[in-house]
């Protein structure tokens, strides 16, 4: 996953890591990479349009799944986002999917769509079903979709803040779901994992079948102590990239991300160096994989046990793009760390007690 802060990339080759990443990532055979949609701040101001930067990863990729993460939907005509996400699925011959997000900054509304801040979860649910039906084949304000998708379904999710109502109506209309854990810890998020599984099994999907997509600060290396020192910096920075973003929004008028509501204030330089802190510390200790392969595979299990079916792994925070690509090579080694085919958690604990027994 990308979202970095465009304070952060390389003036001049900006999208070098994001292309050279996904040709890695395609080679190792990872799921899927995922582009944002933020504008007007270099907080993820790389990345105005996922659209376009996945049509670029189609023409680089033969296997990577090309995924909007999010797609804001609306800050834009329904129809318009049919019609170019097709292009995308024939260009890269399928592999398209979007997580659709309601968004939160009311700035990224004044030159599209003012008017339709107050109701933007609402507009977002009504631009999903049309989406679907233009996708089927269906025609939707006069108008068929051409060119037409490869896929006969488009793949669909909905992306969470943490808000326990968004989780249960991405399972009533069969979506897939995008989350992290900003604002909210594992407990939590099993429980509204939980809500989600029932809210599909009572609208008639399959209550297994939904993917919950996890998104994670990601830095592997050989060594913990070495992964702290070359993460810490751009980490921090990245966060004091975020809180300036939250801010103007709040200024504006508008929530910060999450939905919440705060009244607008400057922090001190102080304040604002503390929670970056303690922030970094949070992240570090229990919100990313940040570490070796071996010292991360512990929150792979908890992930797993918590009812997350896979990781979107953010990269893209900071850290040197030649050391972001060979952290890619350790990411693989805890992927088959983890894998089908290593055992589970239990299954270890098993026969850790069956050769205590033993011994």
């Amino acid at each position: 996953m990308f979202f970095s802060s465009s304070a952060q990339a390389a003036a001049g080759d900006r999208y070098r890591l994001l292309i050279e990443a996904a040709r890695r990532a395609d080679r190792l055979g990872f799921r899927c990479i995922w582009t944002p949609e933020r504008h007007f701040h270099p907080f993820g101001g790389l990345f105005p349009n996922p659209a376009v930067t996945s049509a670029a990863l189609a023409l680089v990729t033969e296997r990577l799944e090309l995924r909007a993460g999010s797609l804001i939907s609306p800050l834009h005509n329904s129809v318009r986002i049919a019609e170019e996400w097709s292009v995308v699925d024939n260009l890269s011959h399928g592999r398209v999917g979007i997580s659709f997000g309601a968004g939160w900054n009311i700035n990224d509304f004044q030159p599209f769509y003012p008017e339709r801040y107050a109701r933007r979860q609402a507009v977002m649910y009504e631009q999903i079903e049309a989406v679907r039906a233009l996708w089927r084949g269906e025609r939707e304000a006069g108008v068929a979709l051409f060119p037409p998708p490869v896929q006969l379904e488009l793949p669909v999710w909905v992306t969470s803040s943490g808000h326990v109502d968004t989780f249960v109506s991405a399972g009533r209309i069969g979506a897939n779901l995008l989350t992290h854990l900003i604002g909210q810890d594992l407990p939590e998020l099993a429980g509204k994992i939980g809500r989600y599984r029932e809210a599909r099994a009572a609208a008639g999907f399959a209550a297994e079948t939904g993917i919950v997509s996890l998104m994670l600060h990601t830095f592997l290396g050989t060594d913990a102590e070495q992964v702290r020192a070359t993460v810490r910096t751009p980490f921090r920075e990245y966060i004091r990239s975020a809180v300036s973003l939250e801010q103007m929004s709040a200024l504006g008028g508008g929530v910060i991300s999450g939905g919440k509501v705060i009244d607008a204030h400057t922090i001190t330089p102080e304040i604002l160096e503390e929670l970056l802190d303690r922030t970094f510390e949070r992240y570090y200790r229990t919100a990313a994989l940040m570490g070796t392969p071996e010292g991360c595979q512990p929150l792979i299990w908890d992930l797993e046990q918590t009812g997350v079916d896979e990781i979107a792994c953010l990269i893209d925070f900071g850290v040197a793009a030649e050391a972001v690509l060979e952290g890619l090579e350790h990411l693989d080694q805890l992927r088959a760390l983890t894998s089908g085919q290593a055992r589970s958690r239990e299954a270890a604990q098993a026969v850790e007690a069956f050769l205590e027994d033993l011994a």
